[in-house]
């Protein structure tokens, strides 16, 4: 389309830095890669990596003074959550493509049950199409892949479908799969889940890392945490079925997430070689913090200098347990984060900045049940209204004139920016509508959504009381991406660049290339030397 191509001109015309010499050229490329490390940091805003430099020791440093950085990143899609981002970086491909659209129809499924722990089913049967891993492993049949989160969708998700050791917190102190992926836990981490490492923490009390002059933000806002436990220090709740459920909200959980990260890179012997390996990491723990106290909070601030450190003891490991020459590392968010409306609109409302579109919604549906259509024909969810149009035709209902007074009834609520109908996104964003393009990247043709919602910056749904994300503005689509290592020209790049790019950049640098069409192209900006010709 035409905004694309806009777009990726725009990305085209990127500068390269000055070549490297025919012999620092050949020596960059005669050890390739076999260890490709991707990490995701769930609602990392590029923002605090900014503010927050000079405080950093570990893995944030290195990626900042030894990594290429591309600082104006965004996801250019819609539905900011945590199931389309990770998909959309690990895969070079929108929302629209993926079919991993909002985390209630991301991995959920009941047909495949966890091994132990507990939680809900949960596999890849929804993802459509391939991922980085599966690019890698077209290649080279013998290439394998170690994924670990403290989220189901965060741990599935960065491989696609792929059968590979996938694993994620299972809520109980242990880590867990689904029977998707093997019918017993290997014997590593059956091993890893004995030693009850996460036990440790447990009536432990979470206390800033450094002294409070290194803080600015208040400690104590009433909003916050929805007004409960809201000033340092915070204890993880010392019975054990309720501190283990809560420790995904503690900076901990990322030093357990690293924990069975390594013990599983050594159990696996994975990027030893000759094959290119995967390693997907994906640390949650900024998500939840994120959401309690919001970004604007002391408890956030102190949790990404914890997460530095973790990323430190991560690649640190790495570095001792391989040939660091031979690794190559890629760093994104899924999403960002809007600040709670009390942060941003004044008063003392408590509803304020926020929207309800339940009594349009509700309304609408008690029409057309009196009219024998079950209300299922007509549903909202997150920011999209679906109508099922053969149900509404079966009851001789007109589709158009139900959306069409839907549609009018919300743009009436205070705080709704703008309501389009889905047929005409494709033409806004051809005539360089930025919001209508992220909507149009987000929906796959076979959808049925009719109306897609979209609320005023800032302007959160009613029922939320916590920071959240989802919206297609760019305090939530604006993440920072970092590569590292093996093949990568390190440097701080300021041209706008997509999410989708990731993933063929990695490709580029392990000299393979996409089985498929993919969205993204390769940010030649952050190439060492250009790369061989690809081959399959």
């Amino acid at each position: 389309m035409h905004s694309r191509a806009l777009f990726r001109a725009a990305v085209g015309a990127m500068t390269l830095a000055a070549p490297l010499s025919h012999a620092a050229a050949q020596s960059a490329q005669s050890a390739p890669p076999t260890l490709v490390v991707q990490i995701t940091v769930d609602q990392l805003r590029p923002d605090y990596l900014e503010k927050w430099a000079p405080q950093f020791t570990g893995g944030f440093k290195r990626f900042l003074t030894q990594g290429a950085f591309f600082t104006q990143a965004f996801h250019d899609h819609a539905t900011t959550e945590t199931a389309p981002g990770h998909a959309t970086l690990w895969s070079g491909r929108f929302p629209s493509h993926t079919a991993i659209v909002i985390n209630d129809i991301g991995v959920a499924d009941a047909q495949m049950p966890l091994l132990l722990g507990r939680g809900g089913g949960a596999s890849p049967w929804r993802f459509r199409g391939s991922a980085l891993f599966d690019w890698i492993r077209a290649r080279d049949q013998f290439s394998r892949a170690l994924s670990v989160s403290r989220k189901d969708r965060g741990a599935i998700l960065p491989l696609g479908k792929a059968k590979q050791q996938v694993y994620w917190y299972g809520l109980n102190g242990s880590f867990t799969t689904s029977r998707y992926y093997a019918d017993t836990l290997p014997t590593w981490v059956q091993k890893f889940n004995a030693r009850d490492m996460a036990a440790q923490w447990l009536g432990q009390q979470w206390t800033p890392l450094l002294a409070s002059s290194a803080y600015p933000e208040r400690d104590s806002v009433s909003y916050e945490h929805e007004g409960k436990d809201i000033a340092f220090p915070h204890r993880l709740n010392p019975d054990r079925r309720l501190g283990m459920d809560s420790l995904a909200s503690f900076p901990w959980m990322d030093e357990y997430t690293v924990d069975m990260v390594l013990a599983g890179v050594e159990a696996m012997d994975l990027g030893k070689g000759p094959t290119v390996d995967v390693l997907a990491v994906s640390l949650s723990t900024t998500d939840a913090v994120g959401h309690a106290w919001g970004p604007d909070s002391k408890e956030l601030h102190d949790q990404v200098l914890r997460l530095d450190r973790a990323l430190g003891r991560l690649i640190d490991s790495l570095y001792k347990m391989r040939d660091s020459t031979r690794i190559v590392f890629a760093l994104g968010a899924d999403h960002g984060v809007t600040p709670l409306p009390e942060a941003t609109f004044s008063g003392t409302d408590k509803d304020r900045g926020r929207v309800d579109v339940r009594p349009v919604i509700d309304a609408a549906r008690s029409k057309l049940l009196a009219r024998g259509l079950e209300t299922d024909a007509l549903v909202y969810q997150d920011k999209m209204i679906m109508v099922d149009r053969r149900r509404f035709a079966a009851k001789g209902i007109n589709a158009d004139s139900t959306i069409n007074a839907i549609r009018t009834a919300l743009l009436a609520i205070p705080g709704m920016a703008r309501v389009d109908r889905v047929p005409e996104l494709a033409a806004k964003a051809a005539a360089g509508d930025k919001i209508a393009r992220r909507w149009f990247n987000s929906l796959p043709a076979d959808m049925q959504v009719a109306l897609t919602v979209t609320f005023k910056p800032g302007y959160y749904v009613s029922t939320a009381r916590y920071a959240t994300h989802g919206m297609p503005y760019d305090l939530d689509a604006h993440i920072p991406v970092l590569f590292m290592g093996a093949g990568v020209r390190p440097g701080r790049y300021t041209m706008p660049v997509r999410s989708v790019d990731v993933a063929p950049t990695l490709a580029h640098i392990v000299n393979v290339v996409p089985i498929e069409q993919i969205d993204g192209r390769i940010l030649t900006p952050a190439l060492l030397v250009p790369p061989k010709r690809p081959r399959r």
